[in-house]
């Protein structure tokens, strides 16, 4: 006779867990080469954006894609400036994000109502055609997740 193993029922427990979106997210439009976009939303904002290490991907065929990237963290670990390109030749690094050419991520835990301020300072660049602000929860990609870390 065979004895079978009585199973154990699982029990399982689903977390909730409260999103803190301590970050504001910009699309900028613009056919200013990077470097000059960062030179003049280091003029207007003045804050100090520098070329960093670029945002990697992996595109068709194992290709590497690098999107570059200029960050600014000199003020306080709290509050950090990226401008990340969203196009590395024919690619796209949000693809939901077509007519966007650059990201401009802000991370401020301190001043979260900074927004209105921000876009029309934004908007009186010469070299910026659009500005838009970015709502996080509506874009799926996988690779927003390079964006706001």
């Amino acid at each position: 006779m065979i004895k079978m193993k009585k199973t154990q029922k699982i029990t399982r427990v689903k977390l909730q867990v409260e999103k803190i979106n301590d970050f504001i997210l910009f699309g900028l439009v613009s056919s200013e080469p990077d470097y000059k976009l960062s030179l003049a939303l280091n003029k207007k904002l003045t804050i100090s954006l520098r070329n960093s290490s670029p945002v990697i991907i992996n595109g068709e065929k194992e290709k590497e894609l690098l999107f570059s990237r200029f960050s600014d963290s000199r003020e306080s670990p709290d509050k950090t400036f990226n401008l990340i390109s969203n196009r590395s030749g024919k690619y796209f690094l949000i693809k939901k994000l077509r007519n966007i050419d650059y990201i401009f991520h802000i991370h401020d835990t301190e001043n979260k109502n900074i927004v209105s301020e921000i876009t029309s300072s934004l908007r009186e660049i010469d070299t910026i055609t659009a500005v838009f602000n970015i709502d996080i929860d509506s874009i799926k990609d996988k690779n927003l997740n390079l964006v706001i870390q």
